[in-house]
This record gives structure tokens, C-alpha cells and sequence, in this order.
């Protein structure tokens, strides 16, 4: 399976994109699975704390005027309108569910992989990562993009699928079938507690 190694520091958890703007119903960009997974991203990262597993808080920002923002969400910056996660903004912080802790660390990001143009790959090479295991939201965009990235860099890499949502249970069955079919191990909280235990 999934977890290839040797120590409790070679694994990583990402959290990814569990801001207000994705996650409480009525913004722009609300995900309606999200709010499923947070008990699910708790105890994940309750149980990658006590095997000492950094938590890496991955989140959108872009500026006010949408200059950094996909093309085709720059509607969303126009006519008045508020953009999303901007930072200051309430939209742009994470759940208050989730907040991180000290020590933890943010980056941020402005397209879908966390990899594209952001300090990850550095962050993880200097803790001598060799898993990534991946929750938060959504499949089609920044999960599958993140987690295909991750791959293409040589990490070990985990979708924890019940920690990972989308709009809808089709589309996330969808993302998970075609990230399976590229190697990438999808699998949920429980798999990845019963196999850590033989990997530390």
C-alpha cells in the first residue's frame, strides 16, 4: 500500500482550501460536500499528531481587484463584487473548526495545485518528506490537481477520500476512479490508521 516508510516525520498532512469561502453555504464558491468532511479532517489530523506528522495548511488568496485569480472566475472580482478569499475577509479564513495550531504552517496559494508557483515542494524537501496525505476540498480542482503534482514530484501520495470532498458524490467517485488509475492511492481515515502502524 500507501505509506512508505521508515518514520513518523516522513509524512505530511495537507489541508487544503477549508476556508469560509469554500465551505459555508451561500459564497460563491461553496462546496457542498465540505462541511461532511470536517469531523473526518479532525481526527486526522488528531491522530497525525500523535505519530508527530506536520500539519501543512494549504489556502487561496487572491488580491481584491482579481489580478491573481483564474481566468475564468474573474467575474467574480467584477461589478462590484467582493472576489474570494481575499485576504482579511472572512471568506478567506479557514473554518474555525479546523484552525491551525502552533507550529503548524500556512501557504498560500493562487491556483489550483499547491505546488504551482508556492513554496511547498521546498517546505517539504527541507523536512524530508516522502508522504503526502491530502484531505480538505474540492476533487476535480485543487485536490486532483495537488495530489497529480505531488505524484509527478516523487512524493508518496495519499487521498484520504473521506477527508476530501466535491459538489457532489458523483464527482468525487469520478476524481477518485481516474486518480486510482493513475497510481495515486485513495483511501480512507481508517486505511491509512491501519497501515501507518506497520510503517513507524
Amino acid at each position: 500500500m500507501a505509506l512508505s516508510s521508515t518514520t513518523a516525520s516522513d509524512t505530511v498532512i495537507l489541508v487544503i482550501d477549508m476556508q469560509n469561502d469554500f465551505v459555508e453555504p451561500g459564497t460563491a464558491l461553496y462546496v457542498s460536500g465540505a462541511k461532511a468532511t470536517v469531523p473526518i479532517i479532525q481526527e486526522l489530523i488528531k491522530y497525525g499528531r500523535t505519530k508527530k506528522w506536520p500539519v501543512i495548511y494549504i489556502i487561496r488568496e487572491h488580491r481584491l481587484n482579481g489580478i491573481d485569480a483564474d481566468a475564468p472566475r474573474l467575474s467574480l472580482f467584477a461589478q462590484e463584487k467582493s472576489g474570494y478569499c481575499v485576504p482579511g475577509t472572512k471568506g478567506c479564513e479557514i473554518i474555525k473548526e479546523l484552525k491551525p495550531e502552533e507550529g503548524d504552517i500556512i501557504v498560500s496559494k493562487r491556483r489550483n495545485s499547491a505546488f504551482f508557483q508556492t513554496e511547498l515542494d521546498l517546505i517539504l524537501r527541507r523536512m524530508n518528506a516522502r508522504n503526502v496525505i491530502i484531505s480538505g476540498t474540492q476533487y476535480p480542482n485543487c485536490i486532483r490537481g495537488t495530489a497529480v503534482d505531488a505524484m509527478s514530484y516523487d512524493y508518496n501520495t495519499i487521498v484520504c477520500t473521506d477527508a476530501c470532498s466535491a459538489k457532489t458524490k458523483e464527482v468525487a467517485d469520478a476524481n477518485i476512479f481516474d486518480m486510482r488509475n493513475m497510481g495515486i492511492t485513495c483511501i480512507p481515515l481508517s486505511e491509512i490508521k491501519k497501515n501507518a502502524i506497520t510503517c513507524n
